[in-house]
């Protein structure tokens, strides 16, 4: 399904009101942590109403509403992105029961959160700069939200059909959603468990949109990860989790070449995976280049596989990299593989895997000749407010 996004109701910041939001952030920045902990404390405090919508443990919301904050006043200069990014938010946000009517108090604890913590560096100037900026965010949000509840449902029940353990911690999870599910291959979806309820992780489906509506995912258990290791090694063919709606942006349809480069670390694999699957039902008309990277040989998830799909597609090439081990064939980092394959100029880029080797790899691109616009990845940690 696609979505049309809405417009900032809010005129643009100024330039000086963007710079005004961006000093008062390197001002609370070494505190930001205890700043996530006052907001929410407030929050629950003046609004004990929505302290249902979380989890017990608030350690990773925290996280997540930092890193949010951080992305949209990266933004904040950006109209085109921040409202496509914003609008991921509402739309996400319904499945924590957010209503219009939240906006309000997160916004009044928010600036008492960031007043508390800039101290004296806190203005009228800036107190009004965020108060603009939050309004033209909540305003996005809420419309992008209500549009996507006139079209969609909030949570798709799914039961599990089949678990394919991997080994080195990782399983292959297929679902079948009750609803009918529409996704592109390439984006993420959110995954609730039956045993850690408004606890949401993120995951990308391995695989393009097939007619039986089911969804595989890779999965590798995470020490301590309560939604990870339950998809791991607790659940079973036919218990029942939720699915948030599909989101991510790094889709086939934003290549304007032919030529493609994939890149994926670990069980970074599924999305590029995806996207091959539907380069191919498309009738194979990108070239591809997959290269797959990990420390050792051992680690080389998924190789095999995308070794049999190059033999049934004369279009995909698939080269493996290992950086910690020596073994025959490539040997190197990834970014020190593309650098030594390209230049990549030519090709829309995907890349998916930790934000390490994404980070460096996209560096190296860049350096490469490699245009910014024409490499694909989504936000790391998948940054969303899991505040209403």
């Amino acid at each position: 399904m696609q979505t049309v996004e809405p417009e900032v109701v809010e005129p643009p910041l100024s330039a000086h009101e963007t710079e005004l939001i961006r000093a008062s952030v390197s001002v609370v920045a070494p505190l930001a942590a205890d700043m996530t902990v006052y907001f929410y404390a407030i929050l629950f405090a003046r609004y004990p109403e929505v302290r249902p919508m979380f989890p017990p443990g608030m350690d990773a919301q925290r996280d997540r509403l930092l890193r949010s904050l951080l992305r949209i006043v990266d933004l904040v200069d950006d109209p085109e992105n921040l409202v496509r990014f914003c609008g991921h938010l509402g739309r996400d946000h319904r499945k924590f029961g957010a209503l219009r009517e939240h906006f309000p108090a997160v916004g009044e604890c928010l600036l008492a959160s960031l007043a508390r913590y800039a101290g004296p560096a806190w203005t009228q100037d800036i107190a009004d700069a965020w108060t603009k900026a939050y309004g033209a965010v909540a305003d996005v949000m809420i419309s992008a939200a209500e549009q996507d509840a006139k079209e969609r449902p909030a949570v798709w029940p799914a039961t599990i059909v089949h678990l394919l353990p991997c080994g080195n911690g990782i399983a292959e999870v297929t679902l079948r959603p009750h609803l009918p599910y529409e996704h592109a291959a390439g984006q993420f979806v959110s995954i609730e468990t039956p045993w850690y309820p408004k606890q949401w992780r993120y995951y990308s489906p391995a695989n393009a949109p097939r007619e039986d509506g089911t969804l595989t995912f890779h999965v590798r258990a995470v020490p301590g990860g309560s939604v990870s290791e339950a998809l791991v090694y607790r659940a079973a063919v036919g218990d029942v989790v939720h699915l948030g709606a599909p989101m991510g942006d790094m889709v086939l349809d934003r290549a304007v070449h032919t030529d493609l480069l994939c890149v994926a670390g670990g069980t970074g694999l599924a999305p590029i995976r995806a996207l091959i699957e539907e380069v191919a039902r498309r009738g194979g008309r990108h070239q591809v280049n997959l290269f797959l990277g990990a420390r050792t040989g051992a680690e080389l998830y998924g190789v095999d596989d995308m070794l049999r799909m190059a033999q049934r597609h004369h279009w995909l090439t698939v080269r493996g990299a290992v950086s910690d081990e020596y073994i025959s064939g490539i040997r190197g980092s990834l970014p020190e593989v593309l650098a030594e394959y390209g230049p990549w100029y030519h090709h829309d880029v995907f890349l998916s895997g930790p934000a390490p080797m994404v980070t460096s790899a996209r560096q190296a691109l860049t350096l490469g000749g490699t245009a910014p616009d024409r490499i694909h990845c989504d936000p790391f940690d998948t940054p969303v407010l899991a505040a209403p």
